[in-house]
C-alpha cells in the first residue's frame, strides 16, 4: 500500500512539473496574457466599466465573480475561527452556573 502511494504522488509530481514547464515565463511579453488581456483591460477598460481606474474596472467588474468567491472564502474561514475560539457566543467561561 504504502508503495502504491510513492507511485500515486511520483506521477502527480512528474504531471506538476511538466505542466509547469508549459507555462510562459513570468513577464513575458509575448505570453497570452500581455497579448490579449492586458490590452483589452488597458484599451476599452474605461469605456466599458466606467470605472475610474484600472484596478478597480478588474477587480470590480470583470473579475468580480472571482473576487466574491475570495471574500467569501476569507470570510468563512474568520467566521470558522471565530466559532473555534468561541469568540462572541457569550459564555462566562467559569464552568458553570453557580
Amino acid at each position: 500500500m504504502k508503495r502504491l502511494s510513492w507511485f500515486t504522488m511520483l506521477i502527480a509530481a512528474a504531471i506538476l512539473v511538466i505542466a509547469g514547464h508549459e507555462l510562459p515565463r513570468v513577464g513575458d511579453p509575448k505570453a497570452p496574457a500581455a497579448i490579449h488581456v492586458s490590452p483589452r483591460y488597458i484599451e476599452r477598460g474605461h469605456h466599458e466599466t466606467g470605472a475610474p481606474n484600472f484596478v478597480t474596472a478588474v477587480l470590480a467588474d470583470y473579475r468580480s465573480y472571482d473576487t466574491l468567491g475570495e471574500t467569501t472564502v476569507i470570510f468563512t474561514a474568520g467566521l470558522a475561527c471565530a466559532l473555534i475560539l468561541g469568540i462572541g457566543l457569550g459564555r462566562s467561561g467559569d464552568g458553570g452556573d453557580a
